[in-house]
């Protein structure tokens, strides 16, 4: 999942920036309007954190901005202001949801995961496959119940590869969906959390590389038959080739850095 945070108040920012991440959020930060605006244009968020007391252009306007874009990023917003009218006022502007401050942050992930599953095509909370069980609520991984302990992006990448469910990821929508944007060395990190990810799982390898074309976890493990591999966004299948082998905000689940 990609979240952006647009959040003038750096210490806040930062905090909750570092929150996601412990969670297997990938972040990016925008200190105000005009910034957030120049991010969505150029990269696809999940959700955005939109403070609505922005100085310069305000919060209420890249609402609107964005609503009127028909962009798929879902929107929670932030603010002082608690009232029940300042609340539908929020939400009247195409807001998703509300949160006032201060608030816990338990309570700011679970939104934000919920307004996550909202943008993608609905799957269950618990995804399962080739004897991978991996829970996206309490952040926990099994393969044929032997629990596994995954740093963020290692869970991230798994994560991603079991949403596209069978399906190949790209390199560059791994990049997209685990990274965020000041990663200068993004397409190396692919390939050695990849590598990390493939020695935790453990034999026999369940994760293929599809040459030419990206990573994909099939019905079982590599090199089993009976399997084709589906390109991400098509439904068709093809045979495979043959593959070788200060202040801190708690984190939750098993995940670890």
């Amino acid at each position: 999942m990609r979240v952006l945070v647009v959040e003038d108040e750096e210490f806040l920012a930062g905090m909750i920036a570092e929150g996601l991440r412990r969670d297997a959020v990938a972040v990016d930060i925008a200190p105000d309007g005009p910034t957030a605006l120049e991010k969505l244009r150029f990269g696809a968020y999940d959700v955005m954190i939109l403070d609505r007391d922005l100085p310069g252009l305000h919060g209420d306007e890249v609402c609107r901005q964005v609503v009127g874009a028909r962009l798929l990023t879902r929107i929670l917003m932030l603010t002082a202001a608690g009232t029940v009218r300042d609340r539908v006022a929020g939400l009247g502007l195409g807001a998703d949801d509300y949160l006032t401050k201060p608030f816990a942050y338990d309570e700011l992930l679970a939104r934000v995961l919920a307004l996550g599953r909202r943008s993608r095509p609905a799957l269950p909370p618990v995804l399962e496959r080739a004897g991978l069980t991996l829970d996206t609520a309490r952040r926990q991984v099994c393969r044929d119940g032997r629990f596994l302990s995954l740093s963020r992006k290692e869970f991230a990448v798994l994560e991603t590869l079991l949403r596209a469910e069978g399906a190949v990821v790209s390199g560059d929508d791994l990049i997209e969906e685990v990274w965020e944007e000041d990663t200068s060395y993004r397409t190396n990190a692919v390939r050695v959390t990849l590598s990390k990810l493939r020695t935790k799982l453990g034999a026999p390898p369940v994760i293929e590389t599809v040459p030419g074309a990206g990573y994909r976890i099939g019905d079982g493990p590599v090199g089993s038959t009976g399997s084709g591999t589906a390109l991400r966004g098509t439904g068709s299948t093809a045979p495979l080739p043959g593959i070788g082998s200060g202040t801190s905000l708690p984190g939750t689940g098993s995940a670890t850095p």
